[in-house]
């Protein structure tokens, strides 16, 4: 039997990685430290705080396809130290945001990295886990670039603002959404992909991305899904920016907006995974789970990305609409 390691395996991304391994038919493994949770149901736990001496000693054997997660360069450097030698296959889960430029739409893998300079930032740490990988690894590596992963029980928050938003109803603050789009992938689709890339010895880089969707389409998708009656109301960036509404993610925020200029990052050719095997389920089924999802967990529930309510009252308010 296929034996498949997951370093990570009880948050969210790992959790689906786990599960779709199991759905292929491996024994699965997950190492971590347990604290986001369990591991899915017939995988096995091994407890471990991959920052400590002796983390790995309890994984005995070879391994089909090691799964890595992580950017911190102490844990990629461990786990690389430790099980490089037993790996047949190992792929590691880096981001789209290696790049170094977000104005070039249709880039594709071979558009040039950031050059990694602070290890605390993001994007300068995921190219160090590529390099240190590659440079260990060589062609047993498969450097899988995700976009936007989004699904239910996402904890950024940042997809699932939009059909929490609009299943609330009422006068909705949006970016003006001419000229900007949205490229996501289900989180399903790509752990699956990922097991199966892991089986089929695929490697070298590969931007796991979706379909890019024009954002006024996304909205409306998301509007008809939750049958809202909401009033959309589009304010330009500069009074939104002016009225401290942030980009992308985080408090405060009107996630999936960027700035204008930053008119590749949802652009990006995703044709190499396509051709590695990757699947794209349609927009309309993830919206559709997403927002049961919100709904379960409470459409008005305190969020990592977004602004509260009063929060866009006060910004609707001041500017006028």
């Amino acid at each position: 039997m296929r034996r498949v390691l997951v370093l990570g395996g009880t948050g969210w991304l790992g959790s689906a990685v786990a599960r779709a391994a199991l759905a292929d038919g491996a024994q699965v493994v997950c190492l971590a430290r347990g604290a986001s949770g369990d591991v899915p149901a017939g995988a096995r736990l091994v407890r471990a705080d991959r920052g400590e001496p002796g983390a790995y000693d309890a994984l005995a054997g070879d391994w089909d396809d090691v799964v890595e997660i992580a950017y911190d360069p102490v844990l990629v450097a461990g786990a690389l130290d430790a099980l490089a030698d037993r790996a047949q296959h190992w792929t590691l889960v880096s981001s789209v945001s290696v790049y170094a430029r977000a104005d070039e739409p249709g880039a594709d893998e071979s558009a040039a990295l950031v050059e990694p300079r602070d290890l605390t930032a993001y994007p300068d740490a995921k190219v160090a886990a590529e390099r240190a990988s590659t440079a260990r690894l060589g062609d047993r590596l498969l450097l899988a670039r995700p976009g936007l992963i989004v699904g239910p029980g996402d904890p950024s928050d940042r997809f699932g603002y939009w059909p929490a938003r609009l299943r609330r109803g009422g006068r909705v603050l949006v970016p003006t959404p001419e000229g900007r789009h949205v490229q996501v992938i289900d989180v399903d689709d790509l752990a699956a992909w990922l097991v199966a890339a892991g089986r089929d010895r695929t490697t070298g880089a590969v931007d796991a991305v979706g379909r890019p969707v024009p954002l006024a389409d996304v909205l409306a998708e998301v509007r008809d899904a939750a049958a809202s009656d909401a009033e959309l109301v589009p304010v330009d960036d500069a009074t939104l920016l002016a009225h401290d509404v942030r980009y992308w993610a985080g408090p405060r925020s009107l996630p999936l907006w960027l700035p204008a200029e930053h008119t590749g990052f949802a652009l990006r050719d995703g044709s190499a995974y396509l051709a590695a095997g990757g699947t794209l389920r349609p927009l309309r089924d993830t919206i559709t789970r997403v927002l049961a999802d919100e709904v379960a967990r409470g459409v008005d529930r305190p969020r990592r990305a977004g602004l509260t309510p009063d929060e866009e009252r006060g910004v609707l308010a001041a500017v006028g609409s």
